[in-house]
């Protein structure tokens, strides 16, 4: 009978089905299922058959990734691949369809940004969400400023800030209550990520952070983003600039049309295999194993 009724269903429904089936088994922690449904013990971070859908347009498709704690993990892929999409989901933004994320091995739910910022995920958009007219202190504290009785803590804000700078080496502002319009590109880029950790951030999102920038500027977001790896923070970077991934990367994850195809370790990748896996989808070009490409393909 069951039979019957899927045949008559058709062959679109079978797959739907199909995929429902395994997003239900791999959102189910408690079943014994392949090993892509478990966490891998040493992420900070472990997603599940992550599916998101925008009507009747597959943004997501099965994604399995793990981000370890301390690595740099670089997200790449195409225009319109399911980038932006991804780090959405797990910013808290849009909230998956299917699958299931693991935060330190336990199953969680990230519905909204404030269930990200109560894990310890902070997000730093290419937009930086700045304000230019506000120094800044201003800017790090902007909707947590410190006060008593309505009277803002000056001080306390001040030196939390200035500890925060000086934690990730920042050396090139001369004065933090100087206005953020008249920073550079990459003290901009340092202040948003500052903002981010000073909330006790233990995954830091950050999207496009040397589009649009020079030389100088781009150097000095490289050594940020290292730095905050070297602090034991992991880091997820969005980017198309394949020199500035190498550069910064423990690892390399390539999506595809909402699925990942390839991911490991950077040593594994060279620029001409990334481009061929971002372009044909095929990942040929690198055997890659293991929980991170167990069914995303």
């Amino acid at each position: 009978m069951m039979a019957d009724s899927t045949a008559a269903a058709g062959k679109p429904q079978v797959e739907k089905d199909s995929r429902s089936a395994e997003a239900d088994r791999e959102s189910s922690p408690s079943e014994d299922g392949e090993a892509s449904s478990s966490p891998s013990p040493d992420a900070l971070l472990s997603l599940r058959g992550i599916g998101k859908h925008f009507g009747p347009v597959t943004a997501l498709d099965g994604v399995n990734l793990d981000i370890p704690a301390g690595k740099v993990t670089a997200v790449v892929g195409d225009n319109g691949a399911g980038k932006s999409t991804l780090i959405k989901v797990i910013a808290g933004i849009h909230e998956a369809d299917h699958g299931q994320v693991f935060w330190n091995g336990k199953p969680v739910h990230i519905r909204t940004p404030h269930d990200a910022t109560d894990l310890g995920i902070a997000t730093v958009y290419q937009d930086l969400a700045l304000c230019d007219n506000l120094d800044i202190v201003a800017n790090m504290f902007l909707g947590a400023e410190t006060n008593r009785f309505g009277v803002l803590k000056e001080m306390p804000m001040e030196l939390r800030a200035y500890e925060t700078l000086s934690d990730l080496s920042v050396t090139t502002i001369r004065s933090i209550r100087q206005p953020v319009g008249s920073l550079s590109g990459g003290q901009r880029q340092a202040v948003a990520v500052a903002r981010a950790v000073m909330g006790d951030a233990k995954l830091v999102i950050m999207d496009e952070p040397t589009a649009a920038l020079g030389v100088s500027q781009t150097a000095m977001v490289v050594d940020l983003i290292q730095r905050l790896s070297r602090n034991g923070i992991a880091v997820i970077v969005i980017s198309h600039n394949l020199v500035d991934v190498f550069a910064v990367a423990d690892r390399i994850a390539v999506v595809y049309l909402g699925r990942l195809v390839a991911s490991g370790p950077a040593s594994d990748f060279d620029r001409q295999s990334v481009v061929e896996i971002m372009t044909t989808g095929s990942a040929s070009a690198h055997e890659n194993g293991g929980a991170d490409t167990a069914g995303a393909s």
